[in-house]
C-alpha cells in the first residue's frame, strides 16, 4: 500500500496551547471521525461515520473549552478510531477493528501486515510520539503534570441503554479518580463505568500516565449531553472547578 498519509493531509497529533501553565495535561484520542483518503468510506454509509462508532461525539469540542478554562494542554489525534484507535496498542484487534458494536467494516477486514503497520506507523505512533515529547519537556523543565483523557460514549451500546450520565475511569492508579467522583453529587458519576480495565479502554493513561509515576484518569461523558454547544459548555464548565479543585490535594 505505500504510505497511507498523502503529504497534504492532516498530521494524527495535535497540540492545542502547549505552553498552558495548568498542571493537567489534556488528551482526546478519539477528537474526529476524518478518515485518510487513500481508506476511502471503508465501505460505510456517511450516516455510520456519524456515529459513536467513528469517534467521540462532543468530546474534542469539551475538551478545548477544559484547556482554555484551565489554560491547560490539549493533545488531539486527528482520525477516526476506525482507521487506528490510538487508545489501543498494536497487538490489540480492537486497534482497528473489523466489527465495531455490531457494525462491520468492510475496509478493515482481511488487512496485508504492510496496511496494518502502516496505520500504526502513521497514526499510532506519530500521536503517541507527540504525547511522550510534550511530557518530557515538562519534566525536563520541571512542571508538574496531571494526565485527563476526554472521552464520550453512546447512551445505547448494543441495543442496552445506559443511565450513567459519567464515567471516571481508572486501572491501577486510583488516586485522582476516587478524589473526582466526589464532586458530582446531583449527577448520575460512576467509577469504571460503562468502561472499565477489562475493556482494554486505558492504553493511553496507563502507558504515558502510570508508567511515568503521574496522577492520570480518564473522563466519560454520555455523549446525548454534549452533542450540543450548549451542552458542551456546560460540561466544560462543570468539570472544570473539580479539575482544578484535585490538582491541590
Amino acid at each position: 500500500m505505500g504510505a497511507l498519509l498523502q503529504d497534504d493531509e492532516e498530521n494524527p497529533f495535535i497540540a492545542v496551547n502547549e505552553g498552558g501553565r495548568s498542571p493537567y495535561v489534556l488528551i482526546c484520542e478519539h477528537a474526529s471521525r476524518l478518515l485518510p483518503r487513500r481508506l476511502g468510506n471503508l465501505g460505510l454509509a456517511e450516516a455510520e461515520l456519524s456515529r459513536h462508532i467513528a469517534w467521540d461525539i462532543g468530546a474534542e469540542k469539551v475538551a478545548r473549552l477544559l484547556s482554555r478554562l484551565m489554560d491547560a494542554p490539549l493533545l488531539l489525534q486527528r482520525y477516526s478510531r476506525l482507521a487506528y484507535d490510538c487508545n489501543r496498542p498494536p497487538e490489540s484487534p480492537d486497534a482497528i477493528p473489523e466489527v465495531s458494536e455490531t457494525t462491520a467494516i468492510p475496509g478493515n477486514r482481511r488487512l496485508s501486515p504492510e496496511d496494518r503497520h502502516s496505520r500504526i506507523r502513521e497514526i499510532y505512533r506519530p500521536f503517541h510520539d507527540g504525547v511522550s515529547a510534550l511530557l518530557d519537556r515538562r519534566a525536563a523543565s520541571g512542571m508538574r503534570a496531571i494526565v485527563v483523557s476526554i472521552h464520550s460514549f453512546t447512551p445505547v451500546y448494543k441495543g442496552k441503554a445506559r443511565s450513567v450520565e459519567l464515567g471516571i475511569l481508572h486501572d491501577r492508579d486510583t488516586s485522582l479518580s476516587s478524589r473526582l467522583i466526589k464532586s458530582f453529587p446531583n449527577i448520575d458519576a460512576r467509577l469504571n463505568e460503562p468502561y472499565g480495565p477489562k475493556d482494554g479502554v486505558l492504553h493511553t493513561l496507563n502507558m504515558h500516565g502510570f508508567a511515568r509515576g503521574l496522577r492520570h484518569a480518564m473522563i466519560e461523558i454520555r455523549n446525548d449531553l454534549v452533542a450540543a454547544e450548549r451542552g458542551q459548555d456546560e460540561w466544560a464548565q462543570r468539570l472544570s472547578v473539580p479539575l482544578i479543585q484535585a490538582a491541590t490535594t
